[in-house]
């Protein structure tokens, strides 16, 4: 299973990158529906189906406000 985190949307493809910063653009179509910029995907390895891993967007997202109140206390 690959993992990427979506990055941006360019168009019609959401520009994702994956642990070592490589990156990757797929057509929106091919995504879940309502994917927002910063949402981690699981890629699979057989069927390459797509879906959101809602626990490692959560813990990417909560650990991005801890560095951003950092920054600004």
């Amino acid at each position: 299973m690959k993992i990427l985190t979506i990055d941006r949307f360019e168009a019609t493809y959401a520009i994702c990158e994956d642990k070592e910063q490589k990156l990757f653009a797929i057509d929106i179509s091919e995504l879940p529906q309502n994917v927002h910029e910063g949402d981690v995907l699981d890629v699979n390895d057989n069927d390459g189906t797509i879906s959101i891993n809602s626990e490692l967007t959560e813990k990417k997202r909560s650990k991005n406000r801890k560095l951003q109140n950092k920054l600004f206390e």
